[in-house]
């Protein structure tokens, strides 16, 4: 083969991790990351490892999601032992919280129609008191919650960092500052062909485009549909306390060195990643009203990062009809499903492994049916 057998377009943590399961199962990959300059969503990411209402729509990315998380704690273990780093990854189960009993309601509702069509999601519905029992810190404008034992969350960055470290243990080779602009196969040759904008370019018999919302252009080349658009989300970070909440709850947690992660905003404004007052104050404001401890705690940091989304939400996973060894792929679930990426989509688009179940129901296509709509959660 070519020195490089698998070329991955995109170091965040959904390229990262598709290129540390093919470099794991034995492939030379060499990863090619756009670095400081990019939308990177990693940079932005809650860090929530979630189960509890993903899905609603399509019941086979319910039960992916559900399957996915259970690789986290082989894979946090597998980069520690290989890199050093600790991805502080904590599946102690999580909590949804809810102002009024309509929201209530409606969670409920939704909750028991996934686990009847799905099965094992577990989850509780808690009125005020019997969450205030698990989660003493609540405030009394908190009508109740819903719990999942499945729910738990890591270190986004740290799992990145790992991720970027564990393949260049494997071997791989990761070009930072790369702005890949085309992709294409070569012709008379199996090769594919990835060229940057400074004219430099990488060879190899497969390609995997995990580049984030340059996928949609990137794709195109190859045969491939992936409309994605962004979606930005403001997060904040206190100073850092005493341990108060042992579980990750939708919108606050507390990370394991202390500091509080507050989020999050949905925002339609294209490529603006920057924050916003009025944001900033809706997010503070929401997690006081959720624990009254946070209103005299002081705020180190605020900033905004672009999620990459599907018109339904939903991952597209992929190969080229057209170019045979050409993929795609993209979520906005990186921590999440990153178990998944490097243990099952990793070596399937490196050739080594089975594809998804349901692989069908993640093509790109599906946007293009006329008789279909789509909308997300965000």
């Amino acid at each position: 083969m070519q020195a490089e057998d698998l070329i991955v377009v995109g170091g965040g943590v959904v390229g990262a991790a598709i290129a540390y399961g093919a470099a794991r199962a034995g492939v030379y990959v060499t990863l090619l990351d756009q670095g400081d300059i990019a939308h990177r969503a990693s940079r932005g990411n809650f860090g929530l490892a979630w189960v509890q209402g993903k899905g609603v729509g399509l019941p086979c990315y319910a039960r992916w999601t559900r399957d996915a998380v259970k690789f986290l704690p082989a894979l946090a273990k597998e980069l520690f032992e290989l890199t050093g780093v600790d991805v502080a990854l904590s599946q102690p189960g999580g909590f949804w919280v809810g102002f009024n009993d309509a929201e209530m309601v409606a969670r409920e509702e939704m909750l028991r129609g996934l686990n009847t069509m799905v099965g094992n999601i577990p989850y509780e519905m808690l009125d005020h008191t019997a969450l205030k029992a698990r989660l003493p810190g609540i405030g009394p404008a908190v009508a109740g919650g819903s719990y999942c034992p499945l729910d738990g969350h890591a270190n986004p960055l740290k799992l990145l960092h790992a991720l970027h470290a564990g393949l260049k243990a494997h071997g791989a080779r990761v070009v930072s500052g790369v702005d890949i602009a085309h992709v294409s196969c070569r012709e008379k040759s199996t090769d594919f062909e990835a060229k940057s904008t400074s004219g430099q370019s990488w060879r190899a018999p497969r390609i995997v485009l995990a580049a984030g919302l340059g996928n949609e252009v990137l794709a195109a080349q190859v045969g491939l549909h992936a409309p994605v658009s962004p979606n930005r989300g403001q997060v904040l970070i206190t100073e850092r306390l005493k341990p108060f909440l042992d579980y990750p709850v939708n919108k606050v947690r507390q990370t394991n060195e202390g500091s509080v992660q507050l989020g999050y905003s949905v925002e339609d404004v294209g490529l603006n990643d920057g924050t916003t007052v009025s944001a900033i104050e809706w997010i503070a404001r929401r997690a006081v009203a959720t624990f009254p401890v946070l209103s005299n705690v002081r705020l180190v940091r605020a900033w905004g990062a672009l999620r990459v989304m599907t018109p339904d939400g939903f991952p597209i996973y992929q190969e080229s009809a057209s170019c045979p060894g050409a993929f795609v792929a993209t979520s906005h679930s990186g921590i999440t499903l990153a178990g998944a990426h490097a243990y099952v989509i990793g070596p399937w688009m490196a050739g080594l492994g089975a594809p998804p179940d349901d692989l069908n129901e993640y093509a790109g296509e599906r946007f293009l049916d006329p008789t279909r709509s789509f909308s997300n959660a965000h």
